[in-house]
């Protein structure tokens, strides 16, 4: 967010949630988040603030933590629901299955978007209200089916966003381009209006 002119708050604490214009829930390990986050006493003041329209930006564990339906996941794993989408925690396979590629996403000028898929969710289904800017290329999703879903022929989401809400099944945030975070940082302003 610096690199784009935006100031940056880290969130410790409720309290830190105050006067915020959005939220990025980053990657990293969902069931740890989601535990981080009741230790902390923070989990429910943040859900309150998502659901007062909050915007947030969810990337890899981050689109975990925000979607209505996680599967397998920890059974006692809670998720925010932002999003009306039903994601598989590590949908790609494990860490040796990591992957990158070129993605062409709606709403972004530029050419392709390079993403960073690590450990990454699949997106098994997404809800009417969805919008849908990027799926796995035909050509990746063929090297690369997603472990253990019908999905194999089908080309899953991987950039979508509803309402206030924008999630990634992977990790922008590990390359220079910083096109969907700019993409967010408009989303919060359109918020404020």
């Amino acid at each position: 967010l610096p690199a784009l002119g935006e100031p940056a708050v880290l969130v410790h604490r409720s309290d830190d949630l105050a006067g915020l214009d959005g939220l990025i829930i980053p990657g990293g390990e969902s069931t740890t988040l989601s535990l981080l986050l009741e230790s902390s006493g923070l989990y429910d003041p943040l859900g309150e603030a998502l659901e007062r329209g909050l915007p947030a930006f969810g990337t890899c564990a981050g689109m975990i933590m925000l979607a209505g339906e996680v599967l397998d996941g920890r059974p006692d794993q809670r998720r925010f629901g932002g999003i009306d989408l039903t994601v598989r925690r590590n949908g790609y396979g494990r860490q040796r299955s990591s992957f990158e590629c070129d993605l062409d996403v709606d709403l972004l000028e530029g050419g392709p978007v390079h993403a960073v898929f690590i450990r990454a969710p699949v997106v098994e289904r997404a809800g009417s209200g969805v919008e849908v800017l990027a799926t796995l290329p035909a050509a990746r999703a063929a090297q690369a089916p997603p472990a253990g879903t019908e999905l194999q022929a089908l080309q899953p989401p991987v950039v979508c966003r509803q309402g206030s809400v924008l999630v990634t099944s992977f990790h922008p945030e590990l390359t220079g381009d910083r096109r969907l975070h700019q993409l967010f940082v408009e989303m919060t302003k359109e918020e404020k209006r």
